[in-house]
């Protein structure tokens, strides 16, 4: 997949890095050429400079057949622009923009544009959100024997109940969090698109979990 990343600083070069080491093409943006030095001599990727939501710039980085969008400077008013242009303009399918002030965060996680304002995680969110990673691990108990697990809705749970996806990969939601808020969520709760869960699980299940999330009801049956 093609990857743009507009800024970078100190997490743009890293996931910019990090992408590349993952197979991935990938384009950066930054207006101070001197940036690019960040990137490394062995990064083989685009490099250009200009202003992240000028269109030609961002056609010079490919975004016209980009599978993600990563707006990650140090200004929010540039990374919000970058993010909806990508998105509405050129109708990247993953956008994610960096942002620094919370309030505005939530307001921009609820148009639809996942975003990211605290610092010490900020490269492994952006590269889950990138690649639409639809299960990844959030934190494990003590004695390794209850994991919390992030679960995005897919496409084929849009519009069933909770319950059902609790029957089908035997985890358990305590919350969930839909447009930007967290909320307890109960078994007649039907799941909609962009919702993200918090279910625990062991060990055990989490592959079927897997094969749930991706496949639908009937995932990981033979």
């Amino acid at each position: 997949m093609h990857v743009v990343v507009m800024g970078c600083g100190r997490v743009g070069s890293a996931i910019a890095r990090r992408l590349e080491e993952m197979g991935h093409s990938v384009a950066v943006i930054d207006q101070d050429p001197e940036a690019f030095r960040r990137l490394g001599p062995d990064f083989n990727g685009r490099q250009v400079t200009g202003l992240g939501f000028d269109r030609q710039t961002l056609l010079d980085a490919g975004i016209d057949s980009a599978g993600a969008f990563a707006a990650v400077s140090s200004g929010d008013n540039s990374n919000i622009i970058s993010a909806r242009v990508a998105r509405e303009t050129f109708g990247v399918q993953h956008v994610v923009a960096r942002i620094y002030d919370s309030k505005r965060a939530e307001v921009y996680e609820r148009m639809g544009v996942p975003s990211v304002a605290t610092v010490p995680w900020t490269v492994n969110r952006l590269l889950r959100e990138l690649l639409s990673v639809k299960v990844s691990e959030l934190w494990r108990e003590p004695t390794g024997q209850v994991v919390l697990v992030r679960v995005t809705v897919t496409e084929v749970w849009v519009g069933r109940k909770l319950a059902e996806l609790e029957a089908a990969t035997g985890g358990r939601t305590p919350w969930m969090v839909r447009f930007g808020q967290a909320v307890i969520p109960n078994a007649g709760t039907v799941l909609q698109d962009g919702d993200q869960l918090v279910i625990a699980a062991t060990d055990a299940i989490t592959p079927r979990l897997h094969e749930v999330v991706e496949r639908g009801p009937q995932g990981g049956e033979s």
